[in-house]
C-alpha cells in the first residue's frame, strides 16, 4: 500500500492522472449540451447562434481530448528539461490556470446556486481545475529548477 501511495505521488504519475482527468472532460463534451439544457436554451436564439455554440462546444472538447494526451503519453520528454517541453508545460499551466481563475472570477454563483446539480458541477469543476493547474506549476518547476 505505502508503494502505491509512493507511485501515485510521483509527478509522472499524476501527469499520467491529470491527461487522463482532460481526456474525460473532453469527452463528456459530447453529453453536457443535454445536462445543462442547451437545446432549450438555444432553442430561441438563431441558427448561426446555435451552431456557432455548438462548433465552439466541439473544438472546447477536443482540445481537452488533445491536450489530454499530451501529458500521458510523453510525460518523460514534459519532464525532461527540453525547450518543447518546457514550452508545453508553461502552456498548459497557463492555460487550466486561466480557466480555474474564470470558474471563480467569470461564472456567476447565480449559475449554480440552489441547483444540486451545478453546485456538484461547480465544486467538482473547482477541485478539477485547481488539481490540474497545480500538478503543471509543479511539473514546470521540477523542469526549470534541473530536476
Amino acid at each position: 500500500m505505502n508503494q502505491l501511495l509512493e507511485q501515485l505521488t510521483t509527478i509522472d504519475t499524476q501527469l499520467r492522472l491529470v491527461g487522463v482527468a482532460l481526456v474525460a472532460v473532453g469527452l463528456w463534451h459530447a453529453v453536457l449540451p443535454r445536462v445543462i439544457g442547451w437545446p432549450a436554451d438555444l432553442a430561441g436564439n438563431s441558427l448561426t447562434t446555435r451552431q456557432v455554440a455548438y462548433v465552439h462546444l466541439f473544438f472546447i472538447g477536443l482540445t481537452c481530448v488533445l491536450l489530454g494526451l499530451l501529458p500521458p503519453l510523453p510525460s518523460r520528454e514534459l519532464l525532461a528539461g527540453t525547450p518543447l517541453g518546457t514550452a508545453l508545460l508553461s502552456g498548459q499551466t497557463v492555460l487550466w490556470g486561466t480557466r480555474r481563475l474564470f470558474e471563480f472570477a467569470v461564472f456567476s454563483p447565480r449559475l449554480w446556486r440552489g441547483d444540486r446539480l451545478r453546485t456538484a458541477g461547480h465544486l467538482v469543476l473547482s477541485g478539477l481545475w485547481t488539481w490540474v493547474t497545480g500538478v503543471l506549476v509543479v511539473a514546470l518547476v521540477h523542469t526549470t529548477a534541473g530536476h
